[in-house]
């Protein structure tokens, strides 16, 4: 059996998916809320999605990290002044869009790759898939690490963020100690 990843951002029309919930709030009467005036996500429709999912597996190397071609990312504001006018609304005249903030996690700005990820693609024979190499990493090691991560998670130790700062040296912590002490 061969396995192999495809990485991608939103998929339009998905479950989940933004449009579907702007188009809520605007039958709802408003207003439309968005996180940040700035947040940006990368957005393909579910044809393109499955077409590259598919082409992706006949390229199918086992073990491969499979990146999918997003374009330019998109700004959610715009979106959903954008949403609002095919509904005949006149954004932030007719109905308010209200920011509302971050949610403890959240990103303003989408990543599909690690920077280590991203300087280590290689092109296919297919022009909008791009492969990625996985870190190497000691599996040993992890294990171990895993093991205490759970004997710290058990006994509900301050220190479970640190031993997860260990394991993954990209992983953000902030938002993770916001949540904890709200």
């Amino acid at each position: 059996m061969r396995c192999m990843t495809v990485r991608f951002g939103n998929v339009l029309g998905s479950r989940g998916s933004v449009i579907p919930l702007f188009e809520s709030q605007i039958k709802a009467g408003g207003p439309v809320l968005v996180t940040d005036k700035e947040i940006t996500r990368y957005f393909m429709t579910i044809p393109e999605a499955a077409q590259l999912v598919l082409q992706a597996g006949a390229l199918g190397e086992s073990g491969a990290i499979y990146v999918l071609d997003m374009g330019e990312p998109v700004r959610i504001y715009e979106l959903a002044e954008k949403v609002m006018r095919f509904h005949g609304i006149e954004p932030n005249v007719d109905m308010p869009i209200e920011i509302v903030g971050l949610r403890p996690g959240e990103k303003m700005y989408e990543e599909l790759l690690t920077p280590d990820e991203n300087n280590a693609m290689e092109k296919t024979a297919h022009g909008r898939i791009f492969k990625a190499h996985p870190e190497e990493f000691d599996e040993e090691r992890f294990e171990l690490q895993l093991d205490e991560l759970r004997r710290l998670a058990e006994i509900n130790s301050n220190s479970v963020v640190e031993c997860m700062k260990e394991m993954i040296p990209t992983f953000n912590h902030q938002n993770c100690t916001e949540r904890r002490t709200a």
